[in-house]
């Protein structure tokens, strides 16, 4: 065996480890990373707090507090809505069993099981109900306990943080120490920058999505809105999960044709201005990742971690190109992953929008 084939060997198997434990680990790296993510999306804040001789300790207290008035007040918000809708429960269970007994009927003209045996057969999937409700509860209970783990680590690396990059520098050799400033510096602030982008890219597909739904028609249109704009946090199947979910409930509350093609419709088009309008002025210049390499990072993450895994995909992705960039021996794994360097793959009209922000953004 060559050495070249040796060596890609050993790299194989280094990642494979990395992967598997990052998976073994999730439990105390998926607060971990979350919380870090947070941290660079409120440092800007603290340390304005801080010039401003707001003692140390106390403003991370602060940003905190600003998360979960956040989480609160969205939380609220869905659970407005979700009371709206539930207003509408005798109706969409009328709905329900108007369609069960149309499924049951067709299921006995085609398949020939009678409804008796179709509804035994319901009854035989109760017990693995009670247990998906159960796991549910269990789930639940994790979610809180690793929401106040974040809160933890938010604070912590915003309190710490000096005190953690002294670290990392030190790590580095003299020589070096420049360089590993920089890709802290950079790492830092592209995460922090995405979140700013898709917080503002969220709040535009609100706003798009409310007057899209209510022009058709929707019943409950800002909660369809507000859905449809939060799963984007799941880059690709976020939007289509929302917009189906809206369309089904549409439909059981006996929506024509019209209706749901106007829903079909808005989700076109509010796609369009996402991805050729939104994303390359808002999100785009921050996250210089080509699509395939997200599309990878998104399973990978997937994989590992499942759902936040999905959320925290790009980007982590993005931090680890800005350390293969500033890496000699990684800079290719850094090219890999990078955007083409092509400025003819946008139209022009992208590309004045583009210097019409920047212009109002440097005013």
């Amino acid at each position: 065996m060559t050495v070249s084939a040796t060596s890609i060997i050993k790299k194989l198997l280094l990642l494979f480890l990395v992967f598997a434990g990052l998976h073994f680990a999730a439990d105390f790296l998926m607060p971990l990373f979350i919380g870090g993510v947070l941290a660079t999306l409120f440092l800007p804040f603290c340390r304005w707090m801080e010039r401003r001789k707001i003692p140390k300790f106390i403003a991370p207290l602060i940003c905190l507090l600003v998360l979960v008035l956040c989480v609160a007040g969205v939380g609220a918000l869905i659970g407005w809505q979700v009371s709206e809708l539930a207003k509408d429960v005798t109706l969409i269970k009328q709905r329900i069993t108007e369609v069960s007994d149309k499924i049951q009927a067709y299921i006995f003209t085609n398949v020939g099981i009678e409804k008796e045996r179709q509804m035994q057969l319901l009854k035989d999937q109760q017990s693995n109900v009670t247990e998906f409700l159960a796991s549910m509860a269990g789930s639940l209970t994790t979610i809180i306990t690793s929401f106040i783990l974040i809160l933890v680590y938010v604070f912590g690396l915003l309190y710490y943080r000096s005190h953690i990059k002294e670290f990392l520098l030190k790590l580095a050799p003299p020589a070096q120490r420049k360089e590993m400033e920089n890709i802290v510096y950079n790492a830092t602030n592209v995460s922090q920058q995405y979140l700013v982008g898709l917080t503002k890219m969220i709040v535009c597909l609100w706003i798009m999505y409310s007057i899209g739904f209510s022009l058709a028609g929707v019943k409950n249109a800002i909660f369809f809105a507000i859905l449809c704009g939060l799963l984007e946090i799941v880059p690709f199947i976020g939007n289509i999960t929302g917009t189906s979910i809206t369309v089904l409930v549409a439909a059981v509350h006996g929506a024509s044709a019209g209706m749901i093609l106007s829903i079909i419709g808005t989700y076109a088009f509010v796609q369009f201005i996402q991805g050729w309008v939104l994303e390359p002025i808002i999100v785009g210049p921050q996250v210089k990742i080509n699509p395939f390499a997200t599309i990878i990072a998104l399973i990978i993450g997937e994989l590992v971690w499942g759902i936040p895994g999905i959320i925290l995909a790009i980007p982590l992705t993005a931090m680890l190109k800005i350390v293969c960039d500033h890496i000699q021996p990684l800079k290719p794994y850094g090219f890999l992953i990078g955007e083409l360097e092509s400025s003819e793959k946008e139209p022009s009209f992208v590309s004045r929008i583009k210097a019409f922000y920047k212009r109002w953004k440097n005013k």
